[in-house]
């Protein structure tokens, strides 16, 4: 789940394998739906994945205003010496969500809305580059190491009965190359190079607290 409190386990963490042989697409269609559109599509196809862990709050009480950039500060241990490191920040609409008369009748679609996954921010860093693009650095396999980055500002506000939901991921194909998972060349090697297959894991722990810093705009 997501939480505003910090974690009191001694040791806690979420894994998946990142598979180069069958990476997250963008969107549920990658081969027929390339539009600018993917923004805002249904992230539960991401959702049902294995190699895609999800946390989400409980259903907001309250409007949660988002105005200005994200921190993201992972604590992360690879089974590799390289890996990338997919963020989504997603509003979830409530289950028995449905528009007004007045609205429907503007929809050219019909698409059910009801537990709906709205993307409203999310990108991809690449792990080698965490001390800065002017010095990549392996992983040490298994180490447990911070990655922190920024995703781009925001402007939203999630309305009561909604959920905050954070996704993490490790591939976003084809708009992001395949990792080799590997500290190489990414530029001149082969398939024969790949690290397929690598386990991943996302602390939640004392002293390894994975955590999103949210721009929250306060009322008055």
């Amino acid at each position: 789940s997501v939480s505003t409190q910090a974690p009191a386990e001694q040791e806690s963490y979420s894994e998946y394998i990142s598979d180069m042989s069958r990476p997250v697409p963008y969107t549920a269609n990658p081969t027929t739906y390339r539009t600018k559109e993917f923004m805002v599509d249904d992230q539960r196809f991401a959702t049902s994945r294995p190699d895609v862990i999800t946390f989400m709050t409980e259903p907001l009480c309250d409007t949660l205003t988002l105005a200005g950039p994200i921190e993201v500060e992972l604590m992360t241990a690879i089974s590799s010496t390289d890996a990338d490191f997919m963020v989504k920040v997603i509003d979830v609409y409530p289950e028995k969500f449905e528009y007004s008369k007045t609205a429907r009748s503007y929809l050219k679609s019909d698409y059910p809305m009801s537990g709906y996954q709205l993307m409203i921010r999310g990108e991809l860093f690449r792990g080698r580059f965490r001390k800065g693009f002017d010095n990549p650095l392996p992983f040490k396999p298994e180490e447990i190491t911070p990655v922190n980055y920024t995703l781009y500002d925001v402007a939203h506000s999630f309305l009561p009965g909604h959920r905050l939901m954070i996704q993490i991921q490790s591939s976003w194909f084809p708009i992001i190359d395949r990792n080799p998972q590997k500290f190489i060349d990414t530029y001149h090697c082969g398939v024969e190079d790949f690290v397929m297959k690598q386990d991943i894991k996302i602390f939640h722990q004392q002293n390894a607290a994975t955590r999103l810093l949210l721009p929250i705009v306060k009322k008055k």
